[in-house]
């Protein structure tokens, strides 16, 4: 490992990366860096993580693992930005679900699988929803570097991100219980049998998914927005971000960061409820942990269990819940929770202006609608909503809001249903010319 990187336990018993950033070459202008993206011969640049390797020195050139992450784009929706209540030009999607597998995971995955490339791992294991087994089992497959067992709760995974981690050959095992189940079992496993941890426990996740922060400011050409809203689940995205957005203040590379603002959904609301409602701050690395264990203790006897169709995000103990403390006090940031419905709604207006998405990614749509309803975003802000996987993840979610269905929801405010018409010329011409004129 490389002499100008430490790596040590936070307060939460998690671990940092911390850089010696006085030894480290790093660029004077961020803009240096964006010379890189035409060139197209190399590996390491035309990764979107690793062509910012400077920002995240923690391994060398020729045992970096990559295959191709971070060619996602920011754009503008106009439709968004009028749904939000946003001036026309002022919001923007960041579409993680360009990535090799279809979510944000790769850019912290590939991370993962290069610090287990250097330390000599051969078997590597994860807890999760979906998006992280799918993440883990592509780099595992396509590398050849390692095997995978990937553990996933009872009924709580989405067939499109299962069929990922079947495919790409990981040996996966669905255990009774929900994804705070799997992640505690998984770490005892891992623990017990020596296995390198994939999950966001591990701070090399986190190292690569800073590069998301990277591509955002590389996609405004270098200028910070006024907000960044991220949907919240296992909060590894927020910590990562504020990390990311505290080095690069650090470094004399931006002059100021954006807010922050983080979304759970109302049926997994554990930082909302903790941060909103019970007012527990970072404290400057002291957070309140008999807060954090009245609360859990609270849930744990009331048989509480995160529930949202939005299941990239139906998390009950979110382990990086201090990490995004700190990212919450780097940002001045704040925590809204929004229904189901609400991230549905916001789903099908993001669809409608050309990005499928999946549900866990439309609540940041959803929350920044809320924000901007609360006047806490002006309609002149400049924001940028991130969308963390593909619309493909969970298309059950999308056919069931449109047409209705035993998703418990039935067919949403936007939808769009099939039409049924008998198989004859003039009875299809005149549905079409009645739906024409709509």
């Amino acid at each position: 490992m490389s002499e100008t990187l430490s790596v040590r336990a936070d307060s939460d018993d998690l671990f940092d990366v911390l850089y010696d950033w006085d030894r480290v070459p790093v660029p004077r202008s961020l803009r240096e860096f964006t010379a890189r993206r035409a060139n197209i011969g190399s590996p390491l640049d035309l990764s979107g993580v690793w062509r910012f390797r400077e920002l995240l020195p923690f391994a060398p050139d020729d045992q970096i693992v990559t295959i191709g992450e971070g060619q996602t784009i920011l754009r503008p929706s106009e439709l968004v930005a009028k749904y939000v209540g946003m001036q026309p030009g002022r919001l923007y999607l960041q579409y993680e679900g360009l990535n090799p597998s279809g979510s944000f995971k790769d850019n912290g995955m590939t991370a993962a699988a290069t610090h287990a490339r250097m330390v000599g791992a051969k078997l590597a294991a994860c807890a999760s929803t979906g998006n992280t087994s799918a993440s883990l089992a592509i780099y595992a497959s396509a590398t050849g570097l390692f095997r995978v067992v990937v553990f996933v709760g009872s009924g709580k995974i989405a067939y499109g991100k299962l069929s990922q981690a079947l495919d790409y050959g990981a040996l996966t095992l669905q255990i009774k219980g929900d994804f705070d189940d799997a992640l505690s079992r998984v770490r005892q496993v891992s623990q017990e049998a020596g296995i390198y941890l994939c999950n966001s426990v591990n701070p090399f996740r986190l190292e690569g998914q800073k590069a998301i922060i990277y591509r955002v400011l590389e996609g405004l050409n270098w200028e910070i927005p006024d907000w960044i809203v991220v949907p919240g689940g296992n909060l590894g995205n927020s910590s990562a971000f504020g990390k990311a957005l505290q080095e690069l203040r650090q470094l004399g590379l931006i002059d100021r960061v954006p807010r922050l603002a983080v979304i759970n959904a109302a049926g997994a609301n554990t930082l909302f409820q903790l941060y909103e409602g019970q007012g527990l701050r970072w404290n400057d690395g002291a957070p309140d942990q008999a807060l954090i264990d009245s609360y859990y203790a609270d849930m744990d006897a009331k048989q509480r269990r995160a529930k949202t169709l939005a299941s990239a995000i139906e998390i009950n103990r979110p382990v990086n819940l201090k990490k995004c403390l700190r990212a919450l006090a780097v940002c001045d940031g704040v925590v809204r929770e929004v229904s189901d419905e609400d991230i549905l709604d916001a789903k099908a207006q993001v669809g409608a202006g050309g990005f499928g998405c999946e549900p866990a990614s439309a609540a940041s749509v959803s929350g920044a609608k809320l924000l901007r309803a609360q006047g806490v975003i002006a309609p002149s802000d400049r924001v940028v909503c991130i969308l963390t996987g593909h619309q493909l993840k969970d298309p059950n979610a999308t056919v069931q809001y449109h047409a209705g269905g035993d998703g418990g929801h039935g067919a949403g405010r936007f939808r769009n249903a099939p039409v049924v018409v008998e198989n004859d010329l003039a009875k299809i011409l005149d549905v079409i010319e009645q739906a024409l004129a709509v």
